[in-house]
């Protein structure tokens, strides 16, 4: 179950124009007033199926049977463990790297030069953006083992 609540001043919630909401209708409000402020809040809570993506049941999905299927469990510890603290001390050394002055930049300039080339080679095109495709689903059955 979701909730979301937000306070909102009495000029923002009180206007004339009808909002274009039709799926939000279906969702059941309140309205409650706070006595020490002026404003008003809303608080809406959310009922029903998880928002949950179906790329994210299939990652969980996958972690679930090479867990299910490993002999040697103490060695996925282990290395689900230095997967942590490789990406612990890698985040460590961007940040020291990141905060020398000219290094910085040069790595700025790298990364924009590369997203340039990139959306070049791959996305503005149709050909090439089907072939990212390719490449990033046999990347991803690789990966799983499937």
């Amino acid at each position: 179950m979701a909730s979301v609540s937000a306070s909102l001043p009495p000029p923002l919630l009180l206007t004339q124009r009808k909002p274009n909401l039709t799926s939000v209708q279906k969702i059941p409000f309140s309205l409650i007033r706070d006595r020490r402020s002026p404003s008003m809040g809303v608080m809406v809570k959310a009922n029903g199926k998880s928002s949950e993506s179906s790329t994210d049941l299939d990652v969980i999905s996958s972690i679930q049977n090479v867990w299910d299927k490993s002999e040697d469990r103490l060695g996925l510890i282990g290395l689900s463990f230095a997967a942590i603290v490789a990406l612990w001390a890698s985040l460590n050394i961007i940040t020291a790297i990141d905060k020398l002055p000219v290094i910085s930049s040069g790595f700025e300039l790298v990364g924009i030069l590369f997203s340039t080339w990139f959306t070049y080679r791959y996305l503005l095109f149709k050909p090439d953006r089907e072939e990212l495709s390719q490449i990033v689903k046999k990347s991803v059955t690789n990966i799983l083992g499937q």
